[in-house]
């Protein structure tokens, strides 16, 4: 049986740690803390242009548009929004070789330099740049599994440019 100190103890131990979790919640809603979620978008049609074709970027920015209610359409000009990719590229490089010239290390980057404006042509952001990188190791002797590593590398760099773009969008006033 445990004595009337020690349940004095443990309940002071949780009171005080409900207070102290409680101080935390406080002090992170008082700074303007607040947990990612979908930032409403200002805006029911946009149009996508200077994406390459059949590109897997401009496929995942309709995806996450649609995904908010927002109408993706293929005419500029009866969109709110244009989204304007000014350059899209998968890049990929040597970072280190072995004695005997072969490749050890990789670098991988996606880079999208875009803006957005209006179909009228009035500029809603200013161009920006993302450039996100990834390095990963490489053997010959699994080639076929490093293909699918970079690609998979490749797919969580577009996941993240897209929320940074949607980030920067649920800013845009048209």
């Amino acid at each position: 049986m445990s004595s009337p100190e020690a349940n004095l103890r443990g309940a002071r131990r949780r009171v005080f740690a409900a207070a102290s979790l409680g101080l935390a919640a406080l002090s992170l809603s008082a700074c303007g803390f607040r947990l990612r979620g979908r930032e409403p978008l200002a805006f029911g049609s946009i149009a996508l242009t200077g994406f390459a074709p059949r590109s897997p970027l401009a496929r995942a920015f309709e995806l996450a548009l649609q995904a908010r209610g927002v109408q993706v359409l293929p005419d500029p000009a009866r969109a709110e929004l244009v989204l304007q990719a000014l350059t899209e590229a998968r890049e990929r490089s040597v970072v280190a070789t072995t004695a005997a010239a072969q490749v050890r290390e990789l670098q991988l980057r996606l880079r999208l330099r875009w803006r957005a404006h209006t179909p009228a042509g009035r500029e809603l952001t200013p161009v920006a740049e993302l450039v996100l990188a990834r390095d990963m190791s490489y053997s010959e002797n699994l080639a076929l599994a490093k293909r699918h590593e970079e690609e998979d590398l490749f797919r969580e760099m577009q996941a993240d440019v897209v929320t940074q773009v949607m980030r920067q969008l649920a800013a845009v006033r048209p």
